[in-house]
């Protein structure tokens, strides 16, 4: 089939969950015989939505990229000024079309190519409930199309404009049966055809925990956060964890991976990495105490399927119900809501090798049982065959 993805940003320098997921899933739907299409934007960062790639057609591992770009960039200090004020005051449908103009990214260049090339493909995937190109792009398209929402519970789900976004597809791809369930709360599906799919995580072959470690001198055990690095994620409540809790363990280090996107302290038991290979990521997993995942939005967490699958134990935020449905469904891990559930969690983990062992254990059990790539891509696959057929259940 040719399949058309529409995401605002895409390339092997995006890192960020949604834009990584629609990645991985269009280069498996290409290994598994589809044509595949991304339709995006010139921008590589999300906060500016920053012209950076250049507007044309390419193509990357076999998936044809086709940019447009972004008619202005987003100021995020006037933007998140704007956010609190809509988020909680009595406001007006254009104040919502306002918002979602600074939210961004506006491209209209991308959803005129949409409507004009729609002929050329068989059905629409978008990622991500939130962005103006799912909004006016879902408009456009007057065949089949899916949404992959990958939704949290956060202020702008609540806005009335998101009745719109949710009502036109015909087919919706949920990461966890706690992102389906909270979205149910909030919208019709009746007579749409809905699957719980997530995304698939490999099984690493190698893991050279010793090579990690004398790379990166790391001389203690540590317990690891990958990912962007900024307080959206909880990075800054996960420091100060740390920081109280290393009175008690002056021994542990806290290690990061990822982008940085916030001050860190200056401290000799905080290590931050930067950007890692996937090898030394897996191994960076493999070898910690236990692999943190501090945000409080989450709508799957990639990192913590790649951290249960190299046996892991995880340690994440309550607030966040995917992350702790991972913890209760795949008895992986431990949650906590506060700074003491914080250290009463590391204490279990870093005094009891074997809890450790049997989390991990289960998490890489979990994992293989819910989330490999012939699971989610036979799912996609029916998918397809629903919005063939209409789509409807």
């Amino acid at each position: 089939m040719k399949i058309a993805f529409v995401v605002q940003r895409y390339g092997k320098e995006v890192m960020g969950g949604s834009e990584l997921h629609c990645r991985m899933v269009a280069e498996r739907l290409v290994e598994a015989g589809h044509d595949c299409s991304i339709y995006t934007t010139t921008a590589k960062d999300y906060i500016s939505w920053r012209n950076e790639y250049p507007a044309g057609s390419s193509v990357y591992n076999g998936v044809v990229i086709r940019r447009y770009p972004v008619e202005r960039e987003r100021e995020i200090e006037s933007f998140n000024k704007y956010s609190d004020w809509i988020f909680f005051n009595p406001h007006t449908r254009q104040d919502e079309l306002d918002w979602l103009d600074r939210q961004g990214p506006v491209c209209p260049a991308l959803v005129e190519a949409l409507e004009r090339e729609e002929k050329d493909h068989d059905l629409f995937i978008f990622f991500t409930y939130l962005y103006y190109n799912t909004y006016w792009g879902l408009k456009r398209i007057r065949g089949p199309k899916a949404l992959v929402p990958t939704a949290h519970d956060e202020p702008a789900l609540h806005l009335d404009v998101m009745k719109e976004v949710f009502e036109p597809p015909q087919a919706f791809i949920f990461n966890t049966e706690a992102e389906r369930d909270m979205l149910y709360r909030l919208f019709p599906f009746e007579g749409k055809y809905q699957d719980i799919v997530g995304v698939g995580v490999d099984v690493p072959a190698e893991l050279d925990i010793p090579g990690f470690l004398e790379r990166s001198g790391i001389p203690g055990p540590y317990i690891l956060y990958a990912g962007r690095i900024e307080p959206g994620k909880g990075c800054r409540e996960l420091i100060d964890y740390f920081l109280r809790y290393h009175r008690r363990r002056p021994s542990l280090f806290l290690v990061l991976i990822g982008k940085l996107l916030m001050e860190l302290p200056l401290h000799p038991r905080i290590k931050y990495l930067g950007f890692v290979s996937p090898e030394d990521k897996n191994a960076a997993m493999a070898g910690a105490m236990a692999v943190v995942h501090p945000s409080h939005l989450e709508s799957l967490c990639m990192a913590a399927l790649e951290s249960m699958v190299v046996r892991s134990p995880i340690l994440v935020q309550e607030g966040a119900e995917p992350l702790k449905q991972h913890c209760l469904k795949g008895r992986s891990g431990l949650f906590y809501s506060n700074d003491r559930e914080f250290e009463a969690g590391l204490d279990l983990l870093l005094g009891d090798d074997q809890l450790r062992k049997a989390l991990g254990a289960n998490g890489h059990a979990y994992v293989q049982a819910n989330y490999t790539w012939a699971q989610v891509i036979a799912k996609y696959e029916k998918v397809f065959d629903r919005l063939r057929e209409g789509g409807k259940v």
